[in-house]
């Protein structure tokens, strides 16, 4: 199973941020990387991972009027 690795810029480019974004992303810890001397490089799954983890269903109509009658 072949890894892909991405650059700090790819990774801007693949998460449609700006770099600044990424590394930003890296200084907090948000987001797993891999130190590859004095580079940072992010594995694809990782950064599938965490966009899976921002992820935030849809509200229906029907929750809503849940929500409704229970503050009621």
């Amino acid at each position: 199973m072949e890894h892909q690795y991405l650059t700090v810029d790819q990774t801007a480019e693949y998460l449609n941020t700006s770099v600044r974004f990424v590394r930003r992303l890296v200084a907090e810890r948000r987001v797993a990387f891999y130190k590859v001397g004095v580079h940072v490089r992010f594995a694809v799954a990782d950064l599938d991972a965490f966009l899976a983890e921002g992820r935030v269903e849809p509200v229906t109509v029907g929750s809503v009027w849940v929500s409704m009658q229970r503050a009621a």
